[in-house]
């Protein structure tokens, strides 16, 4: 009956080494305590280590040292998306080159939100510092990271916990009022402005700059938000917003889609047709989008968001990388797009 292989330990790669176990230990704990040993000395012992396929107990080199240089990366929805069309995808893909490009490792968390269970948010202490993403915050558990010390970063604007969450997100509110200032300039006097009805900085960010573009414009806002879920759009809906002269609708994208989803089933319904009948924008231009013209609005830069977030974090863990701003918004470029047109008769 053959045994399971055992675990390789320090004592024994101090034994194939020729060296003390203290050698070793100082060796791969990066002789953090100056201890001065020869060049030759240190390679045999990385050797050795390498050979024997020893792995150390990330929990055990935290504890004994002050960087793992290991990041993690925490999403509140149920698993990582895998999807090039989802809304992640290039936020992740952009935390990976930028961490492979500092020489840090990742460690995947997933949250439970569902159940709203984010007392799991603690095991990110196995990682030297993490990026969070999601459009809530769960105050309690994050604050006490915070309050310990603990390096994190959110991807995307926080107004959480008296604004002491850094973070790297987008400049929704310019963005969002130069979509309006487009359509504006298209003879556009009456738009509707479609949104989730949960609150989000994201969300409120959006309707800011509609409101600031649509007032600074002249433009009537007594009707201009709708909060919705999507369930109530319908054609007749939509029938009933023309007939009160709305030529445009403006659109919240968000990660979950769920407006602006509904908002082309009601369009499809109805038989409007976009941008003939009616111009549509969208602020944020959704992954995946259905086959058709281009959807006018605008970029948001998800891959350098993870990029900027990666390096925020890394600065906030080793001071000599510089120091960036805790709170930085990125610009978002304007999609010229094909769904807004002149106003027409």
């Amino acid at each position: 009956m053959s045994r399971a292989r055992r675990t390789p330990r320090q004592a024994d790669i101090a034994r194939v080494a020729g060296v003390s176990q203290a050698t070793v230990s100082v060796v791969l704990g990066g002789n953090r305590t100056g201890v001065r040993l020869s060049e030759r000395t240190r390679l045999r012992v990385l050797e050795a280590a390498e050979r024997l396929g020893y792995v150390p107990d990330p929990v055990a080199t935290r504890l004994a040292s002050a960087r793992n240089n290991l990041l993690g990366v925490y999403t509140f929805t149920p698993a990582f998306p895998i999807d090039v069309a989802d809304s992640y995808y290039p936020i992740l893909a952009g935390i990976e080159v930028e961490a492979a490009g500092l020489g840090q490792d990742l460690i995947m968390f997933t949250g439970s939100s569902a159940a709203g269970d984010h007392t799991r948010i603690r095991r990110t202490r196995l990682a030297d510092g993490c990026l969070f993403l999601g459009r809530h915050v769960p105050v309690d558990a994050v604050g006490e990271l915070l309050a310990s010390g603990f390096p994190i970063v959110y991807i995307g604007r926080r107004t959480e916990l008296d604004g002491t969450i850094p973070y790297v997100g987008g400049d929704y509110v310019s963005a969002s009022a130069e979509v309006v200032a487009r359509l504006v300039g298209a003879g556009h006097r009456h738009l509707r402005y479609l949104r989730e009805p949960d609150e989000a900085p994201s969300s409120d960010d959006r309707e800011r700059g509609v409101r600031t573009a649509a007032a600074d414009a002249g433009l009537p806002v007594a009707d201009l938000v709708v909060r919705t879920d999507g369930t109530d759009l319908t054609a007749a809906t939509l029938a009933a917003w023309r007939a009160e002269g709305v030529t445009a609708l403006v659109v919240e994208e968000t990660d979950t889609g769920a407006v602006f989803h509904a908002t082309q089933r009601a369009l499809r319904s109805a038989g409007i047709s976009v941008p003939d009948d009616v111009s549509l924008a969208v602020l944020g231009r959704p992954p995946g989008t259905p086959p058709g013209p281009e959807i006018s609005g605008f970029e948001v830069p998800r891959r350098e968001m993870g990029r900027a977030a990666v390096r925020l974090l890394a600065s906030l863990l080793d001071p000599g990388l510089g120091d960036p701003a805790a709170h930085r918004l990125l610009t978002c470029p304007p999609v010229a797009g094909e769904t807004i047109s002149g106003v027409r008769p």
